[in-house]
């Protein structure tokens, strides 16, 4: 009797177990990129190893669960890491790229937790070719801000006619000073027009002592016909304590030539306000051969031509560049590969 029991209840058990899998994912993730690098900065040069030459070298988790009623509750774990080394980008945090859990549905989506901007998730793909990443974009290397933001509150709202917007409020810990309160807030929109894309953005985030405010305004422009794509883009950045007063432009473009060669030019110049004269443009290059869905060789080249004081040096799209004397020119390129899984 007993085992007539036992075996309808294992078999039901079993079943809402397969069905509950059914409606879940999880996949893991990651992308390596390695290759070498030669830069120069006006006190000598330097030829070394590097990760995250062209793309950041990641790993992570990212799941979702079906709950019914075209609703999902999502999460992602992510951990930035050297490939030519195998150090942990930041070694006192086991995600230190993305931590957040969330919720999806017909009225957008909510992200708790460590993540990305919505200023930088959102508008660097709209700003040059590489998405803000690498030696080779002006922005990259012109800016003083940072791209993830702890302690985050997102809201993706649904696309209505082209238009998408998202905003992030932050708030504060006891690694700060004050420990409450609001630490960060930004907003961004996107419209999307056929072949024409506009999109801007704005942000305000206090430092850690609440002493000062950096505010930044960005807009970029774009227009894509067949191959070819075009985009312009504008940055500034203020900080409330005048130590920082900064425009910076660009106008770059990127051009398929085949299904397996893709090129980009990129030119900014960045204006310093603050009377610092801290002036400087760049020009970059960037060549990419695809010899998969997966994997891509590449060629990123930048050249910083700084004025005055300015010592801007080429940053990677997950290391800093080498120092850079002040008015010299910065140079480099790096040759790497990079795989996606």
């Amino acid at each position: 009797m007993k085992k007539r029991f036992l075996l309808p209840l294992a078999l039901c058990v079993s079943g809402a177990f397969d069905s509950a899998q059914a409606q879940s994912s999880l996949r893991l993730y990651g992308i390596v990129d390695n290759g070498i690098e030669f830069q120069n900065g006006g006190q000598g040069s330097v030829v070394r190893a590097v990760s995250s030459g062209l793309f950041a070298t990641v790993y992570g988790l990212r799941g979702s669960e079906d709950i019914g009623g075209g609703y999902r509750v999502n999460f992602q774990l992510e951990q930035g890491f050297s490939g030519v080394t195998g150090a942990a980008t930041d070694s006192t945090a086991a995600w230190n790229r993305l931590a957040w859990v969330g919720m999806s549905g017909p009225f957008g989506e909510l992200r708790i937790g460590r993540q990305k901007k919505p200023e930088y998730l959102f508008l660097n793909g709209e700003i040059d070719p590489t998405a803000v990443k690498s030696i080779a974009s002006p922005i990259n290397n012109f800016q003083d801000v940072t791209v993830r933001a702890s302690n985050a509150i997102a809201y993706f709202a649904p696309t209505i006619y082209g238009l998408s917007t998202q905003a992030m409020i932050s708030l504060r810990d006891q690694t700060m000073k004050p420990s409450n309160g609001l630490h960060f807030y930004n907003v961004v929109a996107r419209y999307v027009n056929g072949p024409f894309r506009m999109s801007a953005g704005y942000e305000s985030q206090g430092n850690a002592t609440g002493s000062s405010v950096q505010k930044v305004w960005r807009a970029a422009a774009g227009y894509r016909a067949g191959h070819l794509r075009v985009y312009l883009a504008y940055q500034s950045e203020r900080q409330t304590d005048n130590s920082e007063n900064r425009d910076i432009y660009e106008a770059s473009m990127s051009y398929l030539l085949d299904p397996f060669n893709l090129v980009s030019v990129m030119y900014g110049y960045a204006h310093d306000r603050a009377g610092q004269g801290k002036n400087a443009q760049q020009i970059g290059l960037t060549y990419e051969y695809f010899l998969s869905k997966a994997t891509s060789l590449y060629a990123a080249a930048g050249l910083i031509d700084n004025h005055g004081q300015a010592n801007y040096t080429l940053d990677g799209t997950q290391y800093s560049g080498i120092p850079t004397a002040p008015g010299a020119y910065a140079r480099g390129i790096v040759l790497g590969m990079t795989h996606k899984f």
